[in-house]
């Protein structure tokens, strides 16, 4: 904590919670706000953020050790646990193209700028700043795309982007930190500790990967599996960092496959994990984004011993290369003969062709517009030291700091709320029908498999299981039917909207009205007496989870 947080620890443990609370309550508020009129939570709160900062009274300042500990390990584990492992493979030559290339030429050619036209800025010092905001945060642009309907590669690689780009980029801050700090950049000693940074932190991912696996028969119990999943990132994250290898990076490969396997897992622990795990992103995203408007008055009030001129450089340059290098970087990776491309995985069984062909005009219109920086850009320039090893200041820390959060600003609110309209006006949908087509396929098949199993069970089934398996058998019969008249339902639908079955929805109307009643009446029971509240509990949840198998709509 910094600055008047420290107030605050003084006052009272009642004012700090009083802190959070009203923090919460403005979190749900701008959610709900959100939901009703389509404007991303990551760019509103920001601006409730900065109103906050500028009114009397006590403000929370950005911790980058509690940020880059406690926060940033969590977000990238429930993101990669989100992620597909499958999907991000099929796409990863432009994941790292925009997640490893793209970082590093950010962080480059912002170096170059501030060394050739900001007086007094050294190179290491504008390759610090162009490290802390050459990564985009994706939370804005995942949350509108997916409202919008933005196709299922465009998310992936907004989202794998986002998993992989803050391990680049810190490895280069760090890098660049130690030239400035000491005594000058050395490529050659960049080129090695960014190599080893990263291998470290593959291998400390997949080495807590293998151990969380091997813990799998603990993990049958919801409970022990929930401590197991919150207690992971910190875990690899302090491992990586205590051996001095990238934490970030560690993180983000321990829940890319602890993800990829979990289908394997208890489906009761499986169900109460990714809860736990939808909560406490939505609590940690909401708190960052009103921290980073906090952050406005201390990051305005070192800008005194700056001239204009040079405040207006180093914000140009900054907010110019990350708006125009993107757009730029895609068009010219795009337009590369397909002979030139790298592939950098490839499958021989891998049926999917659309992600070996480049991205159309408006797909990179899109990606282009998708780069809005957050929370790990504030946290990674906070974090720079006060002073270098001779004692002298950091060199323009605090006009570093200025200009990371004026791009913060610009591309979080500017880009968050434009990029829903963007998407719109692009004409970028998912083919939906084609989506709900391949999963009630995939129902159907789940469906014959079961009828097989079935047929085995008859075999050496007695009279009482025979019984059993014929009821089921008829359930199981109904349930394909009712898949099938979907899937042909689907083939002839419009890509971009579902079909709407009038048979399908009455019956989706009765089951709901059915569980319903079941409600109501089960708790007549408790109210009259009859029935004991923990056997309520236990009733609910049965009907819980039936009502959660039916389509939301």
């Amino acid at each position: 904590m910094y600055g008047r947080s420290r107030v605050i620890v003084a006052v009272s443990a009642e004012t700090i919670l009083i802190f959070v609370l009203a923090a919460v309550a403005v979190v749900v508020l701008v959610r709900w706000v959100a939901g009703r009129t389509g404007l991303p939570a990551a760019a509103l709160l920001p601006l409730i953020g900065i109103a906050y900062a500028v009114l009397p009274g006590p403000n929370l300042g950005l911790d980058p050790e509690i940020i880059l500990t406690f926060i940033i390990p969590p977000l990238l584990y429930s993101a990669a646990l989100d992620s597909s492992l499958m999907a991000i493979r099929r796409n990863l030559r432009i994941v790292v193209s925009l997640s490893v290339l793209l970082v590093l030429m950010t962080a480059l050619v912002i170096g170059v700028g501030f060394h050739w036209f900001v007086a007094g800025a050294t190179l290491a010092a504008g390759i610090a700043v162009g490290a802390a905001i050459a990564p985009p945060d994706p939370v804005a642009a995942l949350g509108v795309g997916r409202k919008v309907g933005l196709p299922p590669r465009l998310l992936t690689i907004i989202q794998g982007e986002g998993l992989l780009n803050d391990a680049t980029a810190l490895t280069i801050l760090s890098v660049a930190v130690a030239a400035a700090v000491g005594d000058g950049f050395s490529w050659g000693s960049a080129v090695s500790q960014f190599v080893m940074a990263a291998a470290g932190g593959v291998l400390v991912g997949v080495a807590v990967a293998w151990l969380v696996r091997l813990l799998r028969k603990l993990r049958d119990d919801p409970l022990t599996a929930n401590a197991i999943s919150l207690a992971t990132p910190f875990g690899a994250y302090l491992l990586a960092e205590e051996i001095h290898v990238s934490g970030v990076l560690a993180v983000v490969v321990a829940g890319l496959i602890i993800g990829h396997h979990a289908p394997g897992g208890s489906g009761a622990s499986r169900l109460q994990t990714t809860a736990v795990w939808r909560l406490v992103e939505f609590l940690l995203e909401g708190f960052v984004f009103l921290l980073i408007g906090q952050q406005l008055p201390r990051v305005v009030s070192g800008l005194q011993q700056y001239a204009i001129s040079t405040i207006v450089a180093a914000v140009a340059i900054s907010v110019g290369v990350v708006l125009l290098l993107r757009p730029l970087w895609l068009l010219l990776t795009q337009s590369l003969p397909r002979s030139l491309h790298t592939r950098l995985i490839r499958d021989d069984n891998d049926t999917e062709r659309e992600p070996t062909r480049g991205l159309a005009g408006r797909e990179v219109v899109a990606l282009s517009w998708a780069g809005t920086r957050g929370v790990i850009s504030l946290a990674a320039i906070f974090a720079l030291p006060l002073t270098t090893d001779s004692g002298a200041p950091f060199p323009d820390r605090d006009l570093l700091l200025f200009c990371t959060f004026v791009v913060v600003l610009v591309t979080l609110v500017g880009q968050g709320l434009t990029f829903a309209p963007l998407v719109r006006m692009l004409g970028l949908r998912a083919n939906v029908s084609d989506q709900a087509r391949l999963r009630n396929e995939a129902r159907s098949a789940s469906v014959a498999a079961a009828l097989e199993r079935l047929d085995e069970l008859a075999e050496a089934g007695d009279e009482d299981e025979l019984r059993a398996i014929e009821a089921t058998r008829a359930q199981l019969v109904a349930r394909q039917a009712r898949y099938q008249g979907r899937i042909d339902l689907l083939r002839d639908a419009d890509a971009t909207e579902l079909p709407v079955s009038p048979r399908y929805e009455a019956a989706l109307r009765v089951r709901r009205a059915a569980i319903d009643a079941q409600r109501e009446e089960v708790l007549r029971w408790r109210d009259a007496g009859q029935l004991p509240d923990e056997g309520l509990r236990v009733l609910q949840r049965e009907l819980d989870h039936e009502e959660g198998l039916l389509p939301a709509r």
